[in-house]
């Protein structure tokens, strides 16, 4: 009895803690001054109140002998200030991570409750993102340092917020199931468990600086390992300020280092910190090198290449030409996922659709940031990369291939208007054009071509040939189109039907390349057990021996 009091007393202390902890602030008649965690206005940032990001090692806060100011991406403005840590700064950040063990902050044997630590600041990070002033708050701090339009930025808040009400409660430690297997006498069983690595590294790219590092960030945390985490300094501020929201949500301030720095840097901390795991999303040519440097302990979210195919059934017009226009042209096609080339079947081509795509994108404005600045490729590399394209015999400008006007952009970025160029199948096909025609730009620009009915094998050639295999879209409702084209392809993320798309992915899917075992996987179960924890086999042999056992002879 005595028991059951005190449990019950704990429960009614547990709830009523939560509960002052949801009534310490009242959000709804508060100004984002005020909120909780914040140490920034998102919309007060300018050149004349220029906003800092810090550093986090050891459980503290710190700032740096060099600053980095970034340029507003609209307007030129010095309007943040990183704290940078240069190569002779990584060594508090190398102890840090050296003082997490091989077997992780917590694991099945060890602290476990720490997963029902990490369930309740899920729940509570989920609750705060979902609050209007909260939401806003990271949206428009999206939208200062990767210009998107205001849906676009919502989404990925929503995306944030819906994988940590997935991941709230009991969910984190289901991540740790174990399974059992009988063995071959009586006393002897496996059981297999899931195991942090311990000390790991995580890298993000800028295009979205919230859902990708929370995403991997949190996952990392929930499997038990200690990770330092480096966001493209162009964005960090977005990452550094939800660092700040998961520390006001109880998360332990020495669980997680957070580092600016350029990749110089960063390569040499990790030369030096060794991490178990390295999770790195971004460029082809980085990912490759980190692949070799870090001897092979590395998970990839590299650059797609990403293809559509509209078969042979033509319904829905304006819908398949809308999320067309979306997969290319929205956040300016800078995501790893954006449709990068269109294969259309000729009765697509004999159909409204090219016209119906160039007039969704052409009402794309600056004004609403549906089309804006393209931050890591200039105006003129696109526009270079576009007279290449058209001298390939039979290719044609659709529409766009213009930069933007009436702007102040600064010239480090891009500004182009969403681009589309037709290039016969049949030349992208040939050596000399192939590598040129599937170079990604990770800007507002993309192939199309078309294909008759007897040259779907020449379509899947060239999809064989390509590097890089994220997501891809079958736009068919042909179920024998369908299963011979996902049957001859491999991208890990494929939309298949009459509503495929390439991009959007939500939080209740898996996405991640395929093809590749060094491949990562976000947003789900088993992407985070496959990124951040390996397998460990735990063998129990209690006995009783036989009663008439002896020594056996030897062997």
């Amino acid at each position: 009895m005595h028991r059951t009091v005190l449990q019950r007393e704990l429960r009614s202390r547990a709830s009523h803690k939560a509960l002052a902890w949801v009534n310490s602030f009242n959000i709804s008649s508060r100004s984002v001054h005020s909120l909780p965690f914040t140490t920034v206005e998102a919309e007060g940032i300018s050149g004349s109140q220029p906003a800092e990001v810090q550093n986090l090692v050891q459980g503290k806060w710190t700032g740096s002998a060099a600053w980095n100011t970034l340029l507003d991406p609209l307007n030129g403005e010095p309007f943040i200030k990183v704290a940078e840590v240069d190569e002779t700064g990584v060594q508090p950040f190398v102890e840090s991570l050296s003082k997490c063990p091989k077997h992780g902050l917590h694991n099945p044997f060890k602290s476990p409750e720490r997963y029902l630590l990490y369930g309740d600041i899920s729940a509570k990070a989920a609750h705060m993102l979902s609050l209007p002033k909260v939401s806003d708050f990271f949206n428009r701090l999206i939208q200062r340092v990767s210009p998107k339009s205001y849906q676009q930025a919502l989404g990925e808040v929503y995306v944030t917020r819906k994988f940590l009400e997935n991941f709230s409660g009991d969910q984190v430690r289901f991540l740790a199931r174990c399974f059992a297997v009988p063995g071959n006498h009586i006393g002897q069983q496996s059981h297999g468990y899931r195991w942090p690595y311990g000390p790991v590294a995580i890298i993000t790219p800028f295009n979205f600086p919230l859902e990708i590092p929370v995403l991997q960030l949190m996952g990392a945390l929930y499997m038990g390992n200690k990770p330092i985490l480096k966001v493209d300094s162009k964005v960090s501020i977005v990452m550094e300020q939800m660092m700040r929201l998961l520390h006001y949500c109880g998360l332990p301030v020495e669980d997680v280092d957070f580092i600016n720095s350029d990749g110089k840097t960063m390569n040499k901390l990790l030369m030096e910190a060794n991490p178990r795991m390295t999770l790195f999303t971004g460029s082809s040519r980085v990912a490759e090198k980190l692949a070799v440097d870090l001897k092979g302990c590395i998970k990839l979210e590299d650059a797609g290449f990403d293809w559509k195919i509209l078969g042979p059934d033509v319904e829905e017009v304006d819908y398949v030409a809308w999320v067309c226009d979306q997969d290319a042209y929205a956040c300016s096609g800078q995501k790893c996922s954006a449709q990068s080339i269109l294969f259309m079947h000729e009765n697509w081509s004999a159909s409204s659709l090219i016209p119906k795509m160039k007039y969704l994108a052409e009402r794309r404005k600056l004004a609403d940031l549906t089309i804006g600045p393209v931050l890591t490729v200039t105006t003129e590399a696109m526009l270079e990369h576009k007279k290449k394209l058209l001298q390939i015999s039979g290719s044609k400008l659709l529409f766009g291939g213009e930069p933007l006007e009436n702007h102040s952009i600064p010239p480090i970025y891009g500004a182009l208007k969403p681009t589309a160029i037709y290039i016969p199948l049949e030349e992208i096909l040939k050596d000399d054009n192939y590598e040129l025609v599937t170079k990604e730009i990770f800007g507002p620009f993309q192939i199309i071509t078309d294909y008759k009915k007897d040259q779907l094998p020449m379509v899947l050639d060239a999809l064989e040939r390509m590097h890089a295999h994220l997501t891809a879209a079958v736009v068919s409702n042909d179920p024998i189109f369908l299963q011979g084209v996902i049957g001859n392809t491999v991208n890990g993320t494929t939309y298949a039907g009459l509503r495929a798309r390439t991009t959007g992915a939500p939080q209740n899917h898996w996405f991640g390349p395929a093809g590749d075992p060094r491949g990562a996987g976000i947003g789900t179960p088993e992407a985070i057990k496959l990124v951040w924890s390996c397998h460990r086999e735990i063998i129990y042999d209690f006995g009783p021996l036989p009663r008439d056992w002896e020594i056996p002879p030897s062997t």
